[in-house]
């Protein structure tokens, strides 16, 4: 696993309880290089979505936490926002809880052929991910996602935010 990633995972874990405490829901934490500046991009949501207080709240609190913390080396910007149309996906729940969804998954490099799938996820069997691409069936270990989001229409977005997400198994 990358370090990049390494640090992903150690960031949820800090901010999951903290964002938890506020009844809201951390989505995903992402690290990039935007602009050649390092950015924490962090994505929350809650019941009917969240409003730029929300993202605000978070953001000064996660701010504070880092500071403490000295999690991350250098400068870097934190940006705290809803997860919108592109839902990331971290959690092993996230597989189940979106099944019926249609989603875009990426591979760690691994010697393997294909690294990409986006189609439609049909939950978890154990810790493989399974999701239906061009009518072949994939499963996936889910340590070794490199990322994956949902690809979502307007009306899913509205379905998502008034939390009826209940799909289930249709074709």
């Amino acid at each position: 696993m990358s370090h990049i990633l390494e640090t992903q995972r150690r960031l949820f874990q800090a901010f999951d309880g903290v964002i938890a405490r506020e009844n809201l829901e951390l989505v995903a934490v992402e690290m990039l290089q935007l602009h050649g500046r390092s950015t924490v991009r962090v994505s929350i949501d809650g019941p009917g979505g969240v409003q730029v207080g929300d993202c605000s709240r978070i953001s000064h609190t996660l701010s504070a936490l880092l500071d403490v913390e000295d999690a991350l080396k250098g400068a870097f910007d934190l940006e705290v926002s809803s997860p919108g149309l592109e839902r990331p996906l971290q959690r092993e729940g996230d597989f189940a809880r979106f099944v019926g969804y249609r989603a875009k998954i990426r591979l760690l490099p691994n010697g393997e052929a294909r690294r990409r799938f986006s189609g439609t996820l049909r939950g978890m069997e154990g810790s493989k991910v399974v999701i239906d691409a061009h009518d072949d069936r994939f499963e996936l270990d889910v340590n070794q996602i490199e990322k994956a989001h949902l690809l979502l229409e307007l009306e899913e977005l509205a379905e998502l935010t008034t939390g009826d997400n209940a799909r289930g198994e249709t074709s």
